[in-house]
């Protein structure tokens, strides 16, 4: 109850009587406001957000992926673009050919406005245990930040792994 108080109560009380939920939206020139996503699941590539989960719908829609998670990272010339860690189905083998195939079938399927930094194959995603992606992780690793708490991950092998990834991106 304690802990409730402090890391929950007194930071709404920061807020000067706004409600904070973690989400992303925006107010249109109408006055309307858009909702687009959980705020560490939305990206701004080049002004246009663009949320992680539909540029993973993308790449789910091809026959090669299995599973992925996408994280929005700094570029100097657009804001921030995406970068994908993929899971591929079995039977297909990890290529510079299929990360260009995904990225081409990316743009097709969203449109040109999608910039890919860079794809990489991994084995498994770093998830809650029931199952949901941990962007925050993703995004964390490749800013070289603090990962927080973890109690929740299902597999702590999958940080290194996507860490071992981050690395390669960086190359």
């Amino acid at each position: 109850p304690e802990r409730y108080r402090t890391d929950y109560w007194e930071y709404m009380d920061t807020l000067s009587g706004m409600y904070c939920s973690g989400d992303g939206a925006y107010r249109d020139e109408d006055g309307y406001i858009w909702f687009v996503g959980r705020a560490d699941e939305v990206i701004k590539i080049s002004a246009h957000r663009i949320g992680t989960i539909e540029i993973e719908n993308a790449l789910i829609s091809h026959p090669a992926v299995a599973e992925c998670g996408v994280s929005g990272v700094p570029d100097d010339f657009r804001g921030e673009v995406a970068c994908a860690f993929v899971v591929l189905q079995a039977g297909n083998e990890p290529s510079e050919e299929l990360k260009k195939e995904l990225i081409a079938h990316v743009r097709k399927v969203m449109g040109p406005i999608v910039v890919i930094k860079d794809i990489q194959f991994v084995h498994m995603l770093p998830k809650t245990r029931s199952g949901k992606i941990m962007r925050r992780v993703m995004k964390k690793l490749w800013l070289g930040e603090d990962l927080g708490d973890l109690s929740t991950i299902e597999d702590g092998a999958s940080v290194e792994e996507i860490r071992d990834a981050v690395e390669k991106m960086k190359v």
